[in-house]
């Protein structure tokens, strides 16, 4: 599978993401998926054409079938920021996989954004990037300002 034509980026992290000086979701996930972590520090180092690269890499949630992700940001990171990213084991079940069970994290993202929070159904309904990203956005237990416009994006809140 190859490269993205552009930066896969929602509408909700164009302008939160100020031109890529913020850390993309698309990015974000194939962190965690390959067990890798950057400060936005040294994502920052990287210049933008490094950036846009990174952000152009498939969401597919298997390994082998883009392991290039990897090796760009270590050879970015090395010649760039003389760095290298964190290693971390990344969770063999997280909880955005399971289509049946929306996550506790989620239910508290939604109350605290005053929202429905979306049903088992709407949650199946999701693609797979779709359920890291509100996932993602609601593992701390303070308000996310993202999560409201994902769930707009996403057509779970009007």
């Amino acid at each position: 599978m190859g490269l993205n034509e552009a930066p896969l980026m929602f509408n909700f992290e164009v302008e939160s993401s100020e031109n890529l000086k913020f850390i993309p979701m698309v990015v974000r996930f194939n962190l965690d998926r390959f067990g890798l972590r950057i400060s936005l520090e040294q994502w920052q180092m990287l210049p933008h054409e490094d950036r846009a690269l990174l952000a152009r890499f498939p969401v597919d949630d298997d390994t082998a079938i883009e392991p290039n992700f990897d090796h760009a940001l270590f050879e970015m990171l090395r010649t760039h920021a003389n760095v290298e990213p964190e290693w971390f084991t990344p969770e063999d079940n997280p909880a955005w996989r399971n289509t049946a069970v929306v996550p506790e994290t989620v239910l508290n993202q939604a109350e605290l954004a005053d929202l429905a929070a979306p049903s088992a159904a709407q949650w199946a309904q999701l693609e797979p990037f779709q359920r890291y990203v509100l996932a993602k956005l609601s593992r701390k237990a303070a308000s996310n300002h993202d999560f409201l416009p994902a769930m707009k994006e996403f057509g779970l809140a009007g």
